[in-house]
């Protein structure tokens, strides 16, 4: 998935930005080893481009590198998890603030607007899937934060490492219903203007996700 503000110009921008879907999506298994002689040939482009798309994604969070191991695609561990979640909730909890205070009248009815569509995919509460990018609630709230500092964190930082685990873990089971409501919540309070409970709510939101999707790690590895 392309970000809005991601214009993909050269051969090596489009292979780093499919190769970071099929990372996030799972079509690239978490740990999974990482040739770029086998990359070359599935994505049709010079093992200079893979290479150069490789440092990007390492840069991301989405592939590590170890000596004498080569490349391989970020494990999803409940050690990592808990790592990000906790800088994930400290730094979404004050995009949330932000957001109650910059965000525009028109940005905030954009933002409900999205989620009476989210209704349509939750009602049935089996899955809460969302397209990176503006159709990605917690990406607009970041973005609604007006902090170039904190959106450069979250967005070119942790977002896609976020998103890794948020699509193969958390967007489906018994929390999908839970999860909508809470996103109303927040926005609730954005829309409120009240500063301290918008952070409140997402830290308590990021919490529970980061719950759910740890109880999940933990019975997958009992199997």
């Amino acid at each position: 998935m392309t970000l809005p503000f991601e214009q993909p110009v050269t051969a090596a921008d489009k292979t780093f930005i499919k190769l970071r879907a099929d990372i996030v999506e799972g079509d690239l298994a978490a740990g999974q080893k990482l040739s770029e002689a086998e990359l070359s040939t599935k994505y049709g482009v010079s093992r200079a481009v893979i290479r150069e798309a490789m440092n990007r994604l390492e840069s991301s969070f989405l592939v590590e590198r170890k000596a004498n191991v080569g490349a391989r695609v970020a494990t999803l561990s409940v050690e990592g998890l808990i790592e990000l979640y906790q800088v994930r909730e400290s730094l979404e909890g004050m995009a949330a603030r932000l957001a109650a205070k910059n965000m525009t009248d028109k940005e905030i009815a954009d933002l409900n607007k999205l989620l009476n569509k989210h209704f349509d995919k939750v009602k049935d509460g089996e899955s809460y899937y969302q397209e990176a990018g503006d159709l990605d609630f917690h990406y607009r709230v970041i973005l609604g934060s007006k902090n170039q500092h904190l959106i450069d964190m979250l967005i070119n930082g942790i977002y896609h490492l976020v998103r890794m685990y948020r699509v193969q873990l958390g967007m489906a089971g018994p929390r999908v219903t839970t999860a909508f409501d809470e996103h109303k919540n927040i926005v609730q309070a954005i829309s409120n203007r009240d500063e301290e409970l918008a952070e409140m709510l997402m830290r308590r939101h990021i919490l529970y996700s980061k719950n759910n999707i740890e109880n999940k790690l933990i019975s997958m590895q009992k199997n």
